[in-house]
């Protein structure tokens, strides 16, 4: 059996603009994230176009805004130290090459100032923005991650963080751009064994902070991030990256056997002495002989941790399995049980990849008032799915598509089957049973 994964080669680091390069160069659906940029209520321009990076033919992704953006102008992030500026005329020139691409140009609303948002705004906006379901979680679960780095970052609470160049259009659109892309590509697994970052300072909002800045360590830091860190002045890593990397690796250990079946080459914008390119590579992962004699399912490792707790409230366990889940948990849940002194308490349960078993640690340490906790690492038997859109005589739905030998089972996503039943005010039950058949037919005619 082949499973379809993402080797991300981060050389040079990762930032959100090479990230969406990348990812659209090694095939990304072009419609699927022109749909979600039209839908963002701001005025803006985005630019797709092929450039040179030390020769090497690459995608790049622009935002382009009225206001002046400094996140580029190495002058500005890095005058400071001496000797490690970029001119104008070189700036212009690693970028002359951008004649091949297309300009899209989006006007909307202006009426909220980039440089006050908080992680409120940016929710209503994402939700708002048209794209899947499994999309529009990843981009919330990206944008979690940085305002928790933030509030970390200043010392206060995440809901009072007013993000600055992270919270700006740009950073805004990366991000969703990312997450579409991402979502279109149907990625199984996702392998980062390294990072590449710099040194010294660089010049922000906040004034001159040292590399990696703060929120980029501590997101490193919270998800056992795997960073290389070199002697090159400059920054390699941007939150918008490391959040990304955060959100969807699973491993740190690329296949010993895969066949490389796209490769993707996202060019970024600031000239360091290494070339500034990520390549995303879309694999292949040959299975194993007894993988591959298990009636379609394959191996995977999961880690189980389970404390029990006898003196948190409801609420405070409601809003745990929240923080879980946005930090990437797989699966989470409460059991009922009876502790010592015959006191009613609940085992929290959850399930979730190695390499995010720290981050879920720290939260039940920091949310709960646990001590200690359960660890078990688990092999688990899973089958191949996919999710796919269905058109239906109520409208389109969502629906995970489970292979099992030569039998296909169709299961629809509730929120697709909520939706339609508000629509249409027909029980629910009936919904999602047509919504089953409509697939079993798109399936046999497929």
């Amino acid at each position: 059996m082949k499973k379809q994964s993402l080797y991300l080669e981060c050389a040079a680091g990762i930032s959100g603009d090479m990230t969406v390069a990348a990812l659209l160069d090694a095939g990304a659906d072009t419609q699927a994230l022109q749909a979600a940029l039209d839908s963002i209520p701001f005025a803006f321009k985005t630019q797709i176009s092929r450039v040179k990076k030390n020769g090497i033919d690459c995608c790049d992704f622009a935002v382009i805004l009225q206001e002046d953006n400094h996140d580029h102008d190495m002058e500005y992030l890095f005058g400071h130290e001496h000797g490690h500026g970029e001119t104008e005329h070189e700036k212009h020139h690693e970028h002359s090459h951008e004649h091949s691409g297309h300009e899209h140009e989006h006007s909307h609303d202006h009426s909220h100032h980039h440089s006050h948002r908080n992680m409120s705004d940016i929710t209503k906006i994402i939700q708002a923005t048209q794209m899947t379901d499994s999309a529009r979680a990843l981009a919330l679960s990206i944008f979690s991650i940085i305002a928790k780095a933030e509030s970390k970052a200043h010392g206060i609470p995440v809901d009072q963080v007013h993000f600055h160049e992270v919270g700006a259009v740009d950073s805004i659109v990366d991000v969703i751009a990312m997450a579409v892309c991402f979502d279109s590509l149907a990625i199984h697994n996702v392998y980062v064994p390294y990072m590449f970052e710099g040194c010294g300072t660089i010049r922000c909002q906040h004034g001159i902070l040292p590399v990696p800045v703060p929120a980029v360590a501590n997101i490193a830091q919270d998800y056992a991030l795997p960073l290389q860190l070199s002697s090159i002045r400059g920054e390699f890593i941007t939150p918008t990256g490391a959040a990304f990397v955060a959100a969807v690796r699973t491993s740190s250990t690329i296949p010993k056997t895969m066949t490389i079946m796209r490769t993707g080459m996202g060019a970024g914008k600031r000239t360091y002495d290494v070339p500034s390119i990520l390549r995303a590579m879309i694999i292949s992962e040959e299975a194993s002989e007894d993988e591959a004699s298990s009636d379609a399912a394959s191996s995977d490792a999961i880690i189980k941790i389970e404390t029990n707790i006898d003196d948190c409230t409801g609420e405070n366990l409601g809003f745990v399995m929240e923080e879980l889940f946005s930090a990437g948990a797989r699966d989470v849940s409460y059991t009922p049980c009876y502790m010592k002194k015959n006191r009613p308490a609940w085992t929290v349960n959850v399930i979730c990849t190695e390499s995010t078993c720290q981050a879920m640690e720290h939260i039940l340490f920091t949310q709960t008032t646990t001590i200690g906790m359960r660890k078990f690492r688990a092999e688990r038997s899973i089958l191949e799915r996919n999710v796919t859109e269905i058109q239906t005589e109520w409208g389109t739905a969502r629906v995970k598509c489970v292979q099992l030998g030569d039998t296909k089972r169709y299961y629809p996503e509730y929120e697709s089957v909520a939706e339609l039943a508000r629509n249409t005010r027909m029980p629910f039950y009936d919904i999602y049973n047509g919504i089953v058949q409509a697939a079993h037919a798109h399936g046999a005619s497929s």
